[in-house]
């Protein structure tokens, strides 16, 4: 081997040397690429499930409240139609009331009592809740309980009174139209 020889070895082995840490380089620099796009991709999937998230909450939610509304409205509904028929009620009430003033002055007195509660009743139940209508009645039935007593049967009285009244002119009207 000749001195040209071995400097000219030398040198390849240097020239590799060079490469080596160009290579090594080149790949921790390919690797921090990487692991930055992979970190960008990872946030960017994030930032897109969070926007997605939030986006399927917001729909639900806005669904959700639709539904409340809807039925806070067929509620209010129910609660007038209720209104109106316990407001109907009392008057029934009255009428069997008026029945009984000739015989019984004092069973007509409690009967338009009760129909005043129950008219009382009807208009809370369509100003107020549900809740409030049933403390109303307890708080009346602890603090006068046998008046609350009496007045339940007086108005089962009436409401009987009532039903045969209105069964026998249905069955009136029934054979009306037959005829």
């Amino acid at each position: 081997m000749t001195d040209s020889d071995l400097h000219t070895q030398k040198g390849s082995s240097q020239g590799q040397g060079a490469t080596a840490p160009n290579l090594k380089d080149q790949v921790a620099s390919a690797g921090a690429e990487v692991k930055q796009r992979a970190g960008d991709a990872l946030r960017a999937s994030t930032d897109l499930a969070r926007d997605k998230f939030e986006e399927a909450a917001d729909q639900a939610m806005e669904a959700a409240e639709g539904a409340a509304d809807r039925f806070q409205d067929k509620a209010e509904a129910q609660q007038r139609s209720g209104a109106d028929f316990v407001n109907r009620f009392a008057g029934n009430i009255r009428q069997a009331a008026h029945a009984f003033e000739t015989d019984a002055p004092f069973a007509a007195r409690g009967i338009n009592s009760a129909a005043d509660y129950v008219e009382g009743a009807a208009e809370k139940v369509r100003e107020g809740t549900f809740r409030d209508l049933l403390d109303g009645a307890t708080d009346f039935a602890r603090r006068q309980p046998a008046a609350f007593v009496g007045l339940s049967v007086l108005a089962g009285f009436a409401a009987v009174r009532f039903l045969k009244a209105s069964g026998k002119e249905s069955s009136s009207s029934r054979s009306e139209d037959a005829s």
